[in-house]
């Protein structure tokens, strides 16, 4: 079925220590992601990318103390949110790209509101549930998820004006391999459910998202997180965040083919493609390659 589409870029590196992932959105663009999609038939609206804070090169270098850039990644997630409400209230479906993780903040504030029972699918190398206390660096990109659930630093936490925007078990973690001691502490706590390549490689990817969609037959809607650091850096070099060992690329377009197969997944979001750090623009045209499983091109 054929979507209209509206393309939001989230041009924050604030979320943590390395430039370039600004220029992410961009770059995606660049690698034909606007007429990907339009080939695959849907009709595609380009807003642009949010308005960024200036980067103060002085202090994004710097070493801070607490949650690195609270004040720029607060007032980015704001003008997010805002952006995405915007095209839900107007019935299309919100694709954002970014940019770094901590921008879901944003995204899903914005997208929360309009469900009552919103599921959250988090394709990511890493967790993103730490706080200011269990953080070991203070990069806010290593947090978004937790405070969508309603724990951290108020200003994260009240992104859109209200708390509260995911319940735990409305959550799946898919990738895993690289957690912090508070993340693992805090997931076997509260029970998130959570798929690490371990189980991939037993269950294979086919079952995960079988057993994924199946777990969040609950929700009015699910949205999907997909950090390209959850594939293999030799798939996707061009991320800030690399760790050995990921899902590969066709994995990765099988596990999107099926979720669009199941009409679903209600909204959705890319992040951490890097173009400073990449070969060739590589990420990028990987991530548009997913992107365009995620809409339904097939090679028949």
């Amino acid at each position: 079925m054929n979507k209209t589409i509206e393309i939001i870029g989230a041009p924050s590196a604030f979320g943590q220590r390395k430039l370039g992932v600004n220029m992410g959105p961009d770059a995606m663009r660049y690698a034909g992601l606007i007429e990907r999609l339009e080939s695959i038939g849907h009709t595609v609206i380009d807003q642009g990318n949010v308005e960024s804070p200036a980067i103060d090169m002085k202090k994004y270098k710097s070493e801070q103390g607490g949650l690195r850039n609270l004040e720029e990644v607060t007032t980015f997630c704001e003008s997010l949110c805002e952006k995405v409400d915007g095209v839900v209230q107007k019935g299309n479906y919100p694709v954002v790209i970014g940019g770094d993780h901590s921008i879901a903040m944003g995204t899903i504030s914005g997208i929360a509101k309009h469900y009552k029972n919103l599921g959250v699918i988090w394709y990511d190398a890493h967790g993103d549930l730490n706080i200011d206390e269990t953080s070991p660096s203070g990069n806010i990109h290593g947090m978004p998820l937790r405070a969508l659930i309603g724990d951290g630093h108020e200003n994260l936490i009240n992104i859109g004006g209200y708390k509260n925007k995911v319940k735990i078990e409305n959550i799946v973690l898919i990738g895993m391999r690289d957690l912090d001691e508070g993340e693992k502490a805090y997931i076997k706590e509260v029970g998130i459910k959570t798929y690490t390549m371990a189980d991939i490689d037993r269950l294979g990817m086919g079952t995960v998202i079988e057993e994924t969609l199946a777990y969040l037959d609950k929700c009015d809607g699910i949205h999907l997180s997909l950090d390209v650091d959850a594939l293999d850096p030799v798939e996707t070099p061009g991320t800030g965040t690399t760790v050995p060992g990921g899902i590969t690329y066709r994995e990765s377009h099988f596990a999107l083919e099926l979720l669009n197969d199941s009409d679903k997944i209600t909204s959705f979001e890319i992040v951490e493609v890097n173009p400073l750090i990449d070969i060739y623009n590589k990420t990028a045209e990987q991530a548009v390659g997913l992107v365009g499983s995620f809409f339904g091109e097939k090679l028949l």
